[in-house]
């Protein structure tokens, strides 16, 4: 393992060398390599022909020769230039940051819409040099083929034949896009808010989700445990409904090929009613890993300053000091914006996020008046389908409720009921 570190600093946000590099290692575990030494090489300026000098070149030679590894995996970008070379000097398969978070996202993708957009962002990558390792999808093990597999005999593949593939994925993916797309427009019509879950890999996002929804979504501690997007039905404490959605963990430098593969699932962080950003309060590089996220979410058009509700959950407080977990929690009683501090693992701070998410999307709904006749039953449900009964009382007039709704559901009400409706 080589971390590649430019000696310029460009912000108080940037990740110090052995922070990087351990992240790094994280990566190689998450697809079961195991490294047998690492290296932080400082880079004032890049070799065109290598990226590193010639001297941390042949270093990492001679200890090559000696420890014979499958693979080298360097944490940078490669051109693919840098990367023959390497392989060359080094005599051994290289991969860079974006190939091996490519390998992750092969082997974790389940669903055709995840295999289908992990493949489109590695012909992407692999078309610009020249090809060496696609096999036809015919490998038995998981990934694509930067590790190897049946088909792994380093030959060229035709270019003709992968940008056929590649427009025939863009083409099922719109097709996947356009079913998302009515799936939205369902859920506006019925409506249910959408809560999206955003945050870096490994911030804890599906254990919250589970915890939330009691869901059983894979869950573990792995970079990129979770890639396929999950949506759930979730309940909130005063009785309204929404869906919260998981969506796959950002990282820093995530390779443009990905963001551009996953826009069709990234569209339902686009389209959500609340972003909540969950961040992983134990781990030293939180601030860092927070400026990553709202980086990409910069990239992806998503505004987190905006009229949205955006709410910041910090997450595995159980592995912090008692004294720094209690300020967390006296700062959310203290100021209704602060970021919401729970432990997904052990269900602390879990009421007070779930009230959080019920006043952001409570936040314009109208107080109504209504009085229903005893026999219209079939009124009585629909008002309980579409708004928040707060009261009932069995008169001799009728029923009378005191509901709460959102203006869209409180124009129904007064479309369906007419005169019958007051606004309180």
């Amino acid at each position: 393992m080589l971390h590649v570190e430019p000696k310029a600093r460009k912000s108080a946000f940037d990740r110090d060398a052995e922070a990087r590099l351990a992240e790094a290692v994280g990566l190689t575990a998450a697809i079961g390599l195991r490294v047998v030494a690492s290296h932080i090489a400082p880079l004032a300026r890049p070799v065109p022909a290598t990226l590193i000098g010639s001297g941390k070149v042949e270093e990492i030679a001679a200890e090559a020769r000696g420890l014979e590894p499958t693979v080298v995996v360097v944490n940078a970008q490669l051109s693919p230039i840098q990367q023959r070379n390497l392989e060359k000097a080094w005599n051994t398969k290289v991969l860079d940051r974006t190939a091996l978070i490519l390998e992750i996202f092969g082997e974790r993708a389940r669903t055709r819409e995840g295999r289908l957009q992990v493949e489109l962002a590695h012909l992407t990558y692999q078309r610009s040099r020249l090809v060496r390792s696609w096999t036809h999808l015919e490998r038995q093990r998981g990934g694509f083929g930067f590790l190897g597999g049946p088909g792994e005999t380093q030959i060229e593949t035709d270019r003709r034949l992968i940008g056929e593939r590649i427009v025939k994925i863009k083409s099922e993916l719109e097709g996947v896009k356009r079913t998302r797309g009515l799936q939205r427009r369902a859920r506006k019509r019925l409506p249910v808010p959408v809560i999206a879950l955003v945050g870096y890999t490994n911030a804890g996002k599906s254990t919250l989700f589970n915890r939330l929804t009691e869901s059983e979504v894979l869950a573990k501690d792995l970079l990129f445990a979770t890639l396929d997007p999950t949506m759930r039905g979730l309940k909130l404490p005063g009785g309204a409904k929404a869906v919260l959605s998981d969506t796959v963990g950002f990282i820093a430098d995530l390779p443009i090929e990905l963001v551009a593969a996953f826009r069709a699932t990234l569209e339902e962080v686009l389209e959500a009613d609340i972003i909540a950003h969950v961040r992983d309060a134990s781990h030293d590089e939180t601030e860092a890993q927070k400026a990553d996220v709202l980086k990409v979410l910069a990239d992806l058009g998503v505004e987190t300053d905006g009229e949205r509700p955006f709410i910041e959950i910090l997450n595995k407080i159980d592995l912090l000091d008692g004294d720094i977990r209690a300020g967390l929690q006296a700062r959310n009683v203290a100021r209704p914006d602060a970021p919401v501090a729970v432990s997904a693992i052990s269900g602390e701070g879990i009421p007070a996020l779930l009230a959080r998410f019920e006043k952001a999307l409570t936040a314009e709904n109208l107080e109504l008046h209504l009085t229903l006749g005893h026999a219209n039953g079939e009124g009585l449900a629909w008002v309980y389908r579409h708004a928040q009964v707060r009261e009932r009382h069995d008169t001799d007039k009728g029923v009378e409720l005191l509901l709460t709704a959102n203006p869209q559901d409180a124009e129904r009400l007064a479309s369906r009921f007419g005169q019958k409706v007051s606004v309180r």
